[in-house]
Protein backbone atom coordinates (compact mmCIF):
# COMPACT_ATOMS: atom_id res chain seq x y z
CA UNK A 1 0.00 0.00 0.00
CA UNK A 2 2.82 2.39 1.22
CA UNK A 3 4.80 1.59 -2.32
CA UNK A 4 1.61 2.27 -4.42
CA UNK A 5 0.96 5.54 -2.85
CA UNK A 6 4.48 6.62 -2.75
CA UNK A 7 5.02 5.45 -6.41
CA UNK A 8 1.58 7.31 -7.03
CA UNK A 9 2.88 10.54 -5.75
CA UNK A 10 6.31 10.00 -7.03
CA UNK A 11 4.36 9.85 -10.77
CA UNK A 12 2.34 13.05 -9.81
CA UNK A 13 5.23 14.89 -8.94
CA UNK A 14 7.32 14.15 -11.55
CA UNK A 15 4.32 14.97 -14.16
CA UNK A 16 4.27 18.45 -12.27
CA UNK A 17 7.39 18.99 -12.71
CA UNK A 18 8.05 18.36 -16.09
CA UNK A 19 4.42 20.83 -16.64
CA UNK A 20 6.57 23.22 -14.88
CA UNK A 21 9.55 22.80 -17.16
CA UNK A 22 7.44 23.63 -20.41
CA UNK A 23 5.92 26.52 -19.06
CA UNK A 24 7.09 29.73 -20.53
CA UNK A 25 8.97 32.33 -17.04
CA UNK A 26 6.89 34.95 -17.00
CA UNK A 27 9.50 36.67 -14.55
CA UNK A 28 12.94 37.96 -15.16
CA UNK A 29 15.43 36.14 -14.41
CA UNK A 30 16.53 35.84 -10.93
CA UNK A 31 13.72 38.07 -9.68
CA UNK A 32 14.08 36.78 -6.39
CA UNK A 33 11.07 36.99 -3.42
CA UNK A 34 9.80 35.86 -0.83
CA UNK A 35 6.92 33.37 -1.24
CA UNK A 36 4.95 32.70 2.65
CA UNK A 37 2.92 29.11 2.11
CA UNK A 38 0.98 29.72 5.62
CA UNK A 39 -1.03 26.48 5.15
CA UNK A 40 1.93 24.19 4.35
CA UNK A 41 4.03 25.80 7.21
CA UNK A 42 6.94 27.65 5.51
CA UNK A 43 8.32 30.03 3.61
CA UNK A 44 10.89 30.34 0.90
CA UNK A 45 12.73 31.94 -1.33
CA UNK A 46 12.35 31.85 -5.22
CA UNK A 47 14.21 33.17 -8.12
CA UNK A 48 11.04 34.44 -9.57
CA UNK A 49 7.31 33.66 -9.51
CA UNK A 50 6.21 29.83 -8.86
CA UNK A 51 3.04 28.06 -9.67
CA UNK A 52 1.34 26.22 -7.29
CA UNK A 53 -0.86 23.22 -7.63
CA UNK A 54 -2.50 21.81 -4.22
CA UNK A 55 -4.39 18.80 -3.87
CA UNK A 56 -5.76 16.14 -1.38
CA UNK A 57 -4.81 12.43 -1.87
CA UNK A 58 -6.64 9.67 0.37
CA UNK A 59 -4.82 6.50 1.94
CA UNK A 60 -5.84 4.41 4.23
CA UNK A 61 -9.10 6.12 4.91
CA UNK A 62 -6.88 9.59 6.14
CA UNK A 63 -6.77 12.68 4.16
CA UNK A 64 -2.85 14.06 3.01
CA UNK A 65 -2.25 17.30 1.97
CA UNK A 66 0.41 17.47 -1.13
CA UNK A 67 1.43 21.23 -2.72
CA UNK A 68 4.43 21.76 -4.96
CA UNK A 69 5.09 25.23 -5.78
CA UNK A 70 8.03 25.45 -9.03
CA UNK A 71 9.44 27.58 -11.18
CA UNK A 72 11.28 27.37 -14.27
CA UNK A 73 14.17 29.38 -15.53
CA UNK A 74 16.22 28.45 -17.97
CA UNK A 75 18.03 24.66 -17.66
CA UNK A 76 16.40 25.26 -14.28
CA UNK A 77 13.57 24.04 -12.42
CA UNK A 78 13.47 25.19 -8.35
CA UNK A 79 10.60 23.39 -6.59
CA UNK A 80 9.26 22.71 -2.56
CA UNK A 81 6.46 19.77 -2.75
CA UNK A 82 4.96 19.06 0.94
CA UNK A 83 3.10 16.51 2.52
CA UNK A 84 1.16 16.27 5.58
CA UNK A 85 1.05 13.50 7.50
CA UNK A 86 -2.16 13.41 9.91
CA UNK A 87 -2.00 13.29 13.33
CA UNK A 88 -2.26 9.71 14.64
CA UNK A 89 0.12 8.50 11.61
CA UNK A 90 3.26 9.28 12.57
CA UNK A 91 4.29 5.63 12.82
CA UNK A 92 4.02 5.98 9.03
CA UNK A 93 6.70 8.62 8.91
CA UNK A 94 9.88 6.36 8.61
CA UNK A 95 8.02 4.13 5.75
CA UNK A 96 7.01 7.28 3.74
CA UNK A 97 10.41 9.17 3.48
CA UNK A 98 12.28 6.03 2.52
CA UNK A 99 9.86 5.46 -0.22
CA UNK A 100 10.25 8.93 -1.59
CA UNK A 101 13.83 9.31 -0.81
CA UNK A 102 14.48 5.40 -2.51
CA UNK A 103 12.76 5.91 -5.63
CA UNK A 104 14.64 8.91 -6.47
CA UNK A 105 18.21 7.64 -5.71
CA UNK A 106 17.29 4.21 -6.68
CA UNK A 107 16.52 5.61 -9.67
CA UNK A 108 19.85 7.06 -10.74
CA UNK A 109 22.24 4.71 -9.41
CA UNK A 110 20.17 1.90 -11.68
CA UNK A 111 20.95 4.43 -14.70
CA UNK A 112 24.62 4.36 -13.86
CA UNK A 113 24.33 8.34 -12.18
CA UNK A 114 26.00 9.51 -9.39
CA UNK A 115 24.88 10.80 -5.57
CA UNK A 116 26.89 12.80 -3.52
CA UNK A 117 25.59 13.17 0.29
CA UNK A 118 26.50 15.95 2.86
CA UNK A 119 25.43 16.68 6.21
CA UNK A 120 24.14 20.31 5.95
CA UNK A 121 22.60 22.54 8.37
CA UNK A 122 19.52 24.71 7.93
CA UNK A 123 17.46 27.17 9.61
CA UNK A 124 13.87 27.43 10.89
CA UNK A 125 11.48 30.36 10.83
CA UNK A 126 12.10 30.83 14.80
CA UNK A 127 15.96 30.76 13.78
CA UNK A 128 17.07 27.16 15.32
CA UNK A 129 19.81 25.28 13.61
CA UNK A 130 18.62 22.00 12.41
CA UNK A 131 20.44 18.75 10.96
CA UNK A 132 19.36 17.12 7.71
CA UNK A 133 21.31 15.63 4.51
CA UNK A 134 21.71 17.16 0.89
CA UNK A 135 22.09 14.93 -2.27
CA UNK A 136 23.72 15.95 -5.40
CA UNK A 137 21.90 13.29 -7.92
CA UNK A 138 23.19 12.50 -11.21
CA UNK A 139 20.36 11.36 -13.77
CA UNK A 140 20.54 9.50 -16.60
CA UNK A 141 18.19 8.16 -19.26
CA UNK A 142 19.29 5.12 -21.09
CA UNK A 143 22.85 6.06 -20.49
CA UNK A 144 23.13 9.41 -22.44
CA UNK A 145 21.08 12.36 -20.99
CA UNK A 146 21.62 13.82 -18.71
CA UNK A 147 20.73 15.60 -15.56
CA UNK A 148 21.93 16.69 -12.25
CA UNK A 149 19.51 17.79 -9.27
CA UNK A 150 19.96 19.12 -5.63
CA UNK A 151 17.91 17.98 -3.17
CA UNK A 152 17.04 18.39 0.45
CA UNK A 153 14.09 16.28 2.30
CA UNK A 154 12.96 17.96 5.66
CA UNK A 155 10.48 16.48 8.55
CA UNK A 156 8.97 18.95 10.71
CA UNK A 157 6.32 18.30 13.28
CA UNK A 158 3.14 20.90 13.37
CA UNK A 159 1.91 21.98 16.73
CA UNK A 160 -1.29 20.01 16.37
CA UNK A 161 0.97 16.73 16.14
CA UNK A 162 0.77 16.50 12.26
CA UNK A 163 3.85 16.13 10.10
CA UNK A 164 5.10 17.81 7.12
CA UNK A 165 7.90 16.42 4.68
CA UNK A 166 9.01 18.88 2.86
CA UNK A 167 11.28 18.15 -0.65
CA UNK A 168 13.27 21.50 -1.69
CA UNK A 169 15.07 20.52 -5.23
CA UNK A 170 16.43 22.27 -7.98
CA UNK A 171 16.62 19.97 -11.02
CA UNK A 172 19.23 21.08 -13.61
CA UNK A 173 18.25 19.81 -17.08
CA UNK A 174 21.66 19.57 -18.95
CA UNK A 175 24.80 18.11 -18.93
CA UNK A 176 27.16 19.81 -15.96
CA UNK A 177 30.44 20.75 -17.74
CA UNK A 178 32.10 20.99 -14.19
CA UNK A 179 32.19 19.64 -11.00
CA UNK A 180 28.44 19.10 -10.07
CA UNK A 181 28.66 20.06 -6.40
CA UNK A 182 30.43 23.11 -6.65
CA UNK A 183 28.04 23.91 -10.39
CA UNK A 184 24.96 23.72 -8.18
CA UNK A 185 26.47 25.31 -4.87
CA UNK A 186 26.53 28.99 -6.64
CA UNK A 187 24.71 31.55 -5.56
CA UNK A 188 21.51 31.28 -7.29
CA UNK A 189 20.78 28.02 -6.07
CA UNK A 190 22.48 28.12 -2.66
CA UNK A 191 20.07 31.04 -1.98
CA UNK A 192 17.25 29.03 -2.65
CA UNK A 193 17.80 26.38 -0.07
CA UNK A 194 19.91 28.61 2.27
CA UNK A 195 15.99 30.53 2.45
CA UNK A 196 13.95 27.85 2.72
CA UNK A 197 12.43 28.00 6.43
CA UNK A 198 9.77 25.68 7.58
CA UNK A 199 7.90 26.17 10.98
Amino acid sequence: MVLAFYNQTLRSCCFCIAAAFFLVACSPKLDWRVVQSPQERYTALFPGKPDKIQRRVTYQDQELLQSLEALKIDDDIYSISATQIPVGQSLLLPTLMEQLQGNVLARAKSLGGEVIVEDVLYLTADKQKQASKEYWIQLKSKGTAEQWMRVRWITRVAPDGSIWIYQVSVLHAKAIPSDAKTFLSKEEYSNFFDEFYPE
